[in-house]
């Protein structure tokens, strides 16, 4: 493992350096991703972006989006900046499947490897770690990561406040979620100060659906929403028929299953969908319901105790079924 000491020293000088998140990164993979790209690129880091996949039209506003390559549209590419790369950040994530086919370069990879990350339960693979599971995002720990380890806080400049601001506003729910902490709040106010627009933020990145988007939204609320009002559960389950319909793109589905937990009696919300390759599940919950371990033991997954996700390789229905046979077994903590 490295300690600070050498890890500032070898950053000391230029480097070839690969910054890389989670598949279908979310607002905090993006913003935890690109603020670091912003950050480096002043001391003259050779610096590349590489997602494992493809993620949201609303996220490529940012501020270093046009430097980035994504893996599964340009795997040589990939493969080359990653076999070059003297250290590879890693953001936002804590095992290397979590980046699919791109893990196994990483870890075949000499290169020193960062972890920046808030998930519980981290693979080894790491050099360095800087690791919160109380962090409300990836975003927040390259602040702290910038601002106090390597006591670089004057080189946030705009461009790295606007990242870092957009994935602790996406991770934190609009500072609402409960480990929005009083810290979250003082360094989204050094954002703003370094020059992060919040309201311009907030309109790019929740005010830009398409209309198939919107149309979907209602579709899934009128047609595809059950409630379970004997578990305080609600379950919207989409079919690949849905999204071939709707034309469904990356980042459509983003922030459906809230709509379920916002429901007032409901505890825990699933959003299930045929991807045709897997069905997909997104979970929330509320107060001290652990949505995570339901994934972790169940679906290949896992998370936070409150926003966890996981996978199976069944039918859209027999998911369903196997989502409500497990319920049974949590009904005192949700009917509490």
């Amino acid at each position: 493992m490295l300690d600070l000491a050498s890890l500032t020293d070898f950053l000391s000088q230029p480097r070839k350096v690969v910054i890389t998140t989670h598949h279908k990164p979310d607002g905090d993979a993006m913003g935890s991703s690109l603020g670091m790209y912003n950050y480096l690129i002043q001391q003259g880091h050779h610096a590349k972006v590489i997602t494992p996949t493809d993620y949201p039209d609303f996220l490529t506003w940012m501020p270093g989006n046009e430097e980035v390559t994504i893996f599964t549209e340009n795997q040589e590419l990939s493969a080359q900046l990653v076999a070059e790369a003297e250290i590879i950040f890693c953001l936002d994530f804590n095992s290397l499947n979590r980046i699919n086919e791109l893990g196994e370069l990483v870890r075949a990879s000499n290169a020193y490897k960062v972890m920046i990350d808030h998930h519980l339960e981290p693979e080894d693979f790491d050099d360095y770690r800087h690791w919160d599971i109380k962090a409300c995002a990836a975003a927040q720990l390259v602040y702290t990561f910038i601002a106090d380890q390597l006591n670089n806080k004057a080189l946030i400049n705009k461009d790295v406040a606007t990242c870092l601001y957009t994935g602790i506003m996406t991770d934190s729910g609009s500072f609402r979620l409960p480990n929005t902490t009083s810290e979250v709040h003082r360094i989204a106010a050094e954002l703003i100060d370094a020059g992060a627009n919040n309201s311009r933020i907030h309109e790019l990145v929740y005010n830009s659906a398409s209309e198939n988007r919107l149309r979907f939204l209602g579709y899934c609320l009128a047609n595809c929403l059950e409630i379970l009002p004997e578990y305080n559960t609600a379950i919207i389950a989409v079919s690949k028929q849905d999204i071939q319909r709707f034309d469904v793109n990356t980042g459509d589905t983003e922030g459906i299953v809230n709509y379920a937990l916002s429901i007032a009696s409901i505890r825990l919300a699933a959003f299930i969908v045929d991807r045709s390759e897997k069905v997909k599940l997104s979970l929330r919950s509320k107060d001290e319901f652990p949505a995570n371990e339901i994934c972790k033991k169940y679906f290949a997954g896992g998370g936070h105790r409150n926003a966890a996700g996981g996978q199976s390789d069944e039918s859209l229905e027999a998911t369903v079924e196997k989502f409500k046979s497990i319920l049974p077994s949590y009904k005192k903590l949700l009917i509490q």
